[in-house]
């Protein structure tokens, strides 16, 4: 489903999206209020989803109209929904300024996924994924990040009985690079683990990240969620190639971030890596012994993405023979690792395909882009 629309106008006013307990409660006592009024509002906010303050009625007319005059509820519109033959939901939401960003909802039997973005584009640049390709605009607000939720929340209400439409998960998969985002990604995290927001289980809320080390220092200490590393090769020369972040933060620090992060207390706690598989780039034999050894005794998931093709991408899917054998070499070595079912790709929904329309600030569309792999363009 399309539709066009035109991006709201730009506002003045607070959005109450974009405070968490803490903020929310900063806020009312700016305004003379007791601290329980805010709880009272993020309770109407996430739990029955309120769209004006007037339905609110539990607070006083007098706040009512206080926060009518000065704040505002603020969603970005939705601008595309789409459906997948296999279930999966995809939107595009307009944001103001006009840039677009995408949202997936991957529905299982006994869980709902969505798949959130942090940033319009990324800068990150890695040679496999659509949004880098895009360029980069700007950090969205934690009002725009826990506003995916809100949106996906009510648009997944309306869709038949028959489907799974409960959001179980959340990961920060999408769009950007969420720890380059830090401040309004916690704020946006604190909402969707909060019991006045959506209360939903530390574990079944993940952060991936590229690997910005300071940042991921930080949030372990910050806010207690799952952490995904988007790994992609074995080795500093090859990853270098595919996520040129790895020039700054070498997998060697990154390791050490990574033991950082998982301790020497909670065994149960683990880091997923993420491995994007590349036909004849990372998918050898000697890639998943280099990987073996990388890992070997560390408390992790690898987890075997097939790669989505996008436009001009230089790079073709692994075929299920590599995978196969790939996987396999890790399992012998006690290395546990799951091979990722595409899901959404005929309304490119999957992993590294989301683009959305991103008004890019970095100039990266003045570059001439070359793939590190495969054909030249």
């Amino acid at each position: 489903m399309e539709s066009v629309v035109q991006p709201a106008p730009r506002s003045d006013k607070a959005n109450l999206l974009d405070f968490d307990r803490a903020g929310m409660r900063a806020f009312f006592e700016t305004l003379g209020e007791k601290p329980f009024r805010a709880d009272q509002v993020l309770k109407w906010l996430y739990h029955h989803g309120a769209s004006d303050v007037d339905q609110m009625t539990n607070l006083s007319k007098a706040l009512r109209d206080k926060l009518s005059t000065e704040t505002e509820i603020y969603v970005p519109a939705v601008e595309t929904d789409h459906l997948s033959a296999d279930g999966t939901s995809k939107w595009t939401f307009r944001l103001r300024g006009g840039n677009g960003i995408e949202t997936v909802f991957i529905p299982e039997k006994n869980r709902g996924t969505l798949c959130v973005s942090s940033q319009i584009g990324c800068a990150l640049d890695c040679s496999f994924c659509a949004t880098g390709r895009q360029g980069f605009n700007r950090n969205l607000t934690t009002g725009e990040i826990i506003g995916q939720v809100w949106l996906a929340t009510k648009l997944l209400a309306e869709k038949p009985a028959t489907q799974n439409h409960r959001i179980t998960n959340v990961v920060m998969m999408g769009m950007g690079e969420p720890l380059l985002n830090f401040n309004h990604l916690v704020r946006a995290l604190n909402l969707m683990l909060d019991d006045n927001g959506y209360g939903l289980s530390k574990r079944r809320v993940t952060v991936s990240t590229s690997g910005v080390l300071p940042a991921m220092d930080k949030l372990k200490g910050t806010v207690d969620v799952s952490l995904a590393v988007s790994l992609h090769a074995p080795n500093d020369k090859l990853r270098t190639q595919l996520v040129p972040i790895n020039e700054k933060y070498p997998i060697n620090e990154l390791m050490d971030a990574c033991r950082r992060w998982v301790g020497t207390g909670d065994r149960k706690r683990h880091i997923l890596f993420e491995y994007v598989m590349l036909d004849g780039v990372n998918d050898q034999p000697e890639h998943a012994r280099e990987l073996v050894k990388l890992l070997k005794g560390f408390p992790a998931k690898v987890n075997l993405i097939p790669f989505n093709p996008f436009p001009m991408s230089g790079y073709k899917r692994s075929p299920d023979q590599s995978v196969a054998r790939f996987w396999k070499i890790l399992n012998d070595n006690r290395i546990v690792a799951t091979r990722r079912k595409t899901r959404g790709d005929d309304i490119e929904a999957a992993c590294g395909q989301l683009a959305g329309q991103v008004n890019d600030r970095s100039k990266r569309e003045l570059k001439f882009i070359k793939p590190r792999f495969g054909e030249n363009l």
